[in-house]
C-alpha cells in the first residue's frame, strides 16, 4: 500500500469516528505505527487532521482545511467529478461556478465551452478568461484572501438580478441530515444565495465531504438535485442522499 491509500484509509477512518487510535490505524493499513505516525504529521501539517496523543482526530466543525492543502487532496477523483459535471451542462446554459478546489476542476472542462459563467472565485476566473466562445460575468464583492473567493452583500446582490440554469455548487461538508454546509458563513451565504437563483443545482464534491458537517449551513440537501463524487463514497451515504430524491452520479 502506497502512502496516497494510506493517507486515504486514515481520512476515510476519521469520517466515520471522531477519535482513531494510531494502534488501530497501522492494523488498518498495514503497516507500522512509526509509519502511521509519520503519514499523520504530515496529514497535520496540510491541514486534513489534528494529531493528539495515541491517536488521530477529525477536523472539527468550526476548522477550515487550508486551499492549499485541499489543492493536494483527492486530485485525480476531483479531476473525475469536473469532467462529469460539465458533461452535465448543455451549450448556451447561464451557470453559477462556486468557489473551491472541486469546482475549479470543473471550471478546466467548461474552457471554450458556448456558456454564461458566473464564477465565485478569482482561481476560476482565471482559467475562464481567455475564453473565446465563453461569457464571463464577474460578480464582484470582497475576497476572502486565502480562498481567492468572492463574499458580503455585493456578491450576493448579483443573485438578486439573475436567474441561472444551473449551479455548480461545492461544499465542506455534506449529509442527508444537516444538507450542505461551509466553514465560512459569509460563502454559505452566498452559496445559499446561488441556490436560490438557478433552476437546478449540482453538488460536485469528493467522497471525503460526505457525511461530514461545517459550521454554517446552506441548503437542505432536497436542494440539489445532482450530487456528483468519486466512487469511494460509502454506500451508505449514497443511499440516504438517493433516499432523498438526489440523483447521484460516481465517477
Amino acid at each position: 500500500m502506497d502512502s496516497a491509500e494510506r493517507h486515504e484509509l486514515i481520512l476515510r477512518a476519521l469520517r466515520d469516528r471522531d477519535r482513531v487510535p494510531v494502534a488501530e490505524l497501522a492494523e488498518l493499513t498495514g503497516c507500522s505505527e512509526m509509519t502511521v505516525r509519520r503519514d499523520l504529521d504530515l496529514l497535520e501539517r496540510n491541514g486534513l487532521l489534528r494529531r493528539v496523543r495515541g491517536a488521530a482526530v477529525g477536523v472539527l466543525t468550526g476548522e477550515e482545511t487550508p486551499y492549499p492543502a485541499r489543492s493536494r487532496h483527492q486530485v485525480a477523483a476531483k479531476q473525475r467529478i469536473g469532467a462529469a459535471v460539465a458533461d452535465l451542462i448543455d451549450d448556451g446554459e447561464s451557470v453559477a461556478l462556486d468557489s473551491g478546489t472541486t469546482t475549479l476542476e470543473v471550471a478546466k472542462c467548461l474552457v471554450d465551452r458556448r456558456l454564461t459563467v458566473l464564477p465565485l472565485s478569482l482561481h476560476a476566473v482565471d482559467v475562464l478568461r481567455g475564453s473565446d466562445q465563453l461569457r464571463l460575468v464577474v460578480p464582484g464583492g470582497d475576497l476572502r484572501p486565502a480562498e481567492q473567493s468572492f463574499v458580503g452583500p455585493l456578491t450576493e446582490h448579483v443573485f438578486d438580478v439573475v436567474r441561472l440554469d444551473t449551479a455548480v455548487l461545492g461544499c465542506c461538508g455534506i449529509t442527508a441530515r444537516d444538507g450542505v454546509s461551509a466553514y465560512d458563513l459569509g460563502e454559505a451565504q452566498v452559496k445559499r444565495a446561488a441556490v436560490h437563483a438557478s433552476k437546478r443545482v449540482i453538488a460536485a464534491v469528493d467522497s471525503s465531504k460526505l457525511g461530514r458537517t461545517a459550521f454554517g449551513r446552506v441548503c437542505p440537501v432536497s436542494d440539489v438535485h445532482v450530487l456528483v463524487t468519486d466512487s469511494a463514497a460509502p454506500a451508505e451515504q449514497v443511499e440516504q442522499f438517493q433516499a432523498q430524491g438526489v440523483e447521484v452520479v460516481l465517477v
